[in-house]
C-alpha cells in the first residue's frame, strides 16, 4: 500500500471530526486535497469552509463548499490539515506547501486541530524535513544569517512566492529538541512572518494512515 492510500484513509477518518451546521478551517496539501474532496459528499451537513491558502480555497469552491473569510466567522470548532512531520506530541512540522503562516492562523483561530498524515510522517525528533521559514524580502539575508547562528542551513526556495507575497528559506540540519522554545525563538527575528513548527498550538489529535486502518495519537 502506498503513501496516497494512506493518505486517503486518514483524511477518511478525519469526516467523522466534523459537526453539522458548523464553519470548518481546511489546510492545504495532498492529504489536506482528500479531506477537502471527502468533505465534498458531507458538503450539506456543514455551512462552508474557511481556507488556509488559495490553492484549497479553489479546490472547495470547486466541490460548491462556500468558502468564508475567517474574519467574518470568528472562532472555528475544528481544523483539518496535513504535517511533513509529527512527534508523539501532537507537535509539527508544517509548510512544504508554502502556505504555513495561513495554516498556523487557522489553526489558532480553531478550538480543535485535527492533522491527518500517513506513518510515515511520525519521527522521535522533529528536523529531518527541512524546516520552512517565511519571511519578508527584504530581510531574506539578514535572516539567513541568524539561522545559520543558530546551526541551520538556510536554503531559498527558489521561485515560489507565498500567498502573502513572501519568500521562505527552508532549514535543513536542525533537530528540534524542544520545538516550543525554538518556535518562538525563531518567530522573534526581525522579518520573519513565522516559521513551520506547530508546538506552541500543537495538533489536539492525530490520525495516521497505515496498511491495516488508521491509529490516532492524542
Amino acid at each position: 500500500m502506498g503513501d496516497t492510500d494512506q493518505k486517503q484513509r486518514a483524511a477518511e477518518a478525519a469526516l467523522e471530526q466534523v459537526e453539522a451546521g458548523t464553519v470548518i478551517g481546511v489546510g492545504t496539501g495532498s492529504t489536506a486535497d482528500f479531506f477537502i474532496d471527502a468533505l465534498a459528499r458531507i458538503k450539506s451537513k456543514i455551512d462552508g469552509a474557511v481556507a488556509s491558502s488559495e490553492a484549497s480555497a479553489q479546490r472547495l469552491r470547486g466541490h460548491g463548499i462556500p468558502v468564508l473569510d475567517l474574519n467574518d466567522v470568528g472562532e472555528l470548532p475544528l481544523y483539518v490539515d496535513g504535517a511533513d512531520e509529527a512527534n508523539r506530541h501532537l507537535q509539527l512540522i508544517k509548510g512544504g506547501g508554502g502556505a504555513l503562516t495561513r495554516e498556523k492562523i487557522v489553526a489558532a483561530a480553531s478550538r480543535r486541530f485535527v492533522c491527518i498524515a500517513h506513518e510515515a510522517k511520525l519521527v522521535d525528533v522533529l528536523g529531518a524535513f527541512p524546516l520552512p521559514v517565511e519571511v519578508i524580502p527584504m530581510a531574506r539575508s539578514y535572516v539567513a544569517r541568524e539561522l545559520v547562528r543558530r546551526g541551520g542551513q538556510p536554503v531559498l526556495r527558489e521561485g515560489f512566492v507565498t500567498d502573502n507575497g513572501n519568500a521562505i528559506l527552508d532549514v535543513r540540519g536542525l533537530r528540534i529538541a524542544e520545538p516550543a522554545k525554538l518556535e518562538a525563538d525563531l518567530n522573534n527575528i526581525p522579518g520573519v512572518v513565522t516559521n513551520g513548527i506547530f508546538a506552541l498550538r500543537p495538533a489536539d489529535l492525530l490520525i495516521l494512515g497505515t496498511a491495516d486502518g488508521t491509529r490516532t495519537l492524542d
